[in-house]
């Protein structure tokens, strides 16, 4: 208890510890800030016309389209099409249609709305031969927020592994790592003195960051319990892997940068990119952080998470590291 008590002391005066504790709570915040927000909204299509030089009829049928400013000039518009942060198409009247100007570093899409809309514009009044539907979310966290939710958890669970490498580096360069060789403890109560911190610490984040920008169903509570658990554990483990190789603190930070990026990076992109049945999907599974948030997005998403799949993953993953490092550790007393 009294190592624990060290250790806390420690880390609550590593301004990069308190910081990987705190930044995923305030994402929460921020998160929860724009629940009122409508994602599709903020995706709407932006136009851009010199007020009174377009037919009423025009303006109904862009403002119908997206959204529309107004600018007393021509020099106005086109300062506001060429705008770096805005993704606006200028529109101007052309006889008894329209034409649209850009600046040509538009997203591909707006490029696209701006070169068919003259035509889609002269054609507003054709009949239809299709009927259309409008599927409305099943959810309040679909799509991008549920995205960001899931990245923000997965980070706040990583915080295990900043906490448990920047002590063990902390304590290596203070000399105390030499200290804990030769104290008799056995490896196993080490370990969890060790582990326990960083554990407890990622836990507390995510719970804190989901209690601020999520609601969770009842039949959800303990698959993202379990989750968070297992996921916070491997998170601290891999804090040990850092605190052991790791003998500089500029070199501690440098791998927990790239552990970091291997833990968000991959699940991102193959949860948008690649089929979810596919063999390289499954293949993704090999990074404990996948299983992690699969399973977070189907809980957001209102989905049944497949326990069996997700919580088997993570365990596999918690058993063979916890192994590894065990191994790794007799090897360096056998050495020594």
């Amino acid at each position: 208890m009294t190592g624990l008590k060290y250790q806390l002391k420690n880390s609550r005066r590593d301004k990069m510890c308190m910081l990987a504790f705190i930044l995923p709570v305030l994402v929460g915040i921020a998160i929860h800030l724009l629940s009122g927000v409508s994602f599709q909204a903020m995706e709407e299509t932006a136009f851009g016309i010199i007020e009174n030089n377009m037919s009423d009829d025009a303006v109904k049928w862009l403002r119908s389209n997206g959204a529309v400013s107004e600018f007393d000039t021509r020099a106005a518009l086109e300062a506001a099409v060429n705008d770096p942060s805005t993704q606006m198409i200028g529109v101007l009247p052309a006889g008894e249609g329209i034409q649209t100007i850009i600046s040509g570093d538009e997203l591909e899409v707006n490029q696209v709305i701006a070169e068919t809309l003259p035509e889609l514009y002269n054609n507003r009044n054709a009949a239809l031969t299709f009927s259309s539907t409008i599927l409305s979310p099943t959810t309040d966290n679909e799509g991008l927020k549920s995205l960001l939710i899931a990245m923000t958890l997965v980070t706040a669970m990583f915080m295990g592994c900043t906490f448990n490498a920047m002590n063990i580096i902390g304590e290596k360069e203070e000399g105390i790592g030499l200290v804990n060789q030769i104290l008799p403890v056995s490896m196993v109560a080490f370990v969890s003195q060790k582990i326990l911190l960083g554990f407890l610490g990622g836990t507390a984040s995510s719970l804190m960051t989901a209690m601020i920008c999520m609601k969770i169903a009842r039949e959800q509570l303990a698959p993202f319990l379990l989750i968070v658990l297992l996921s916070a554990y491997i998170s601290a483990l891999a804090g040990l892997f850092i605190g052991h190789y790791a003998n500089e603190l500029m070199v501690g930070i440098g791998y927990i940068k790239i552990v970091m990026v291997i833990f968000l990076a991959p699940p991102i992109f193959f949860y948008l990119t690649v089929p979810h049945d596919s063999f390289i999907f499954r293949l993704s599974y090999l990074l404990p952080s996948s299983a992690t948030f699969y399973g977070m997005m189907d809980v957001l998403n209102g989905r049944r998470v497949d326990m069996i799949l997700t919580m088997g993953i993570l365990l596999i993953h918690a058993v063979f590291w916890s192994l590894a490092y065990g191994c790794i550790r007799k090897i360096r007393q056998t050495d020594v």
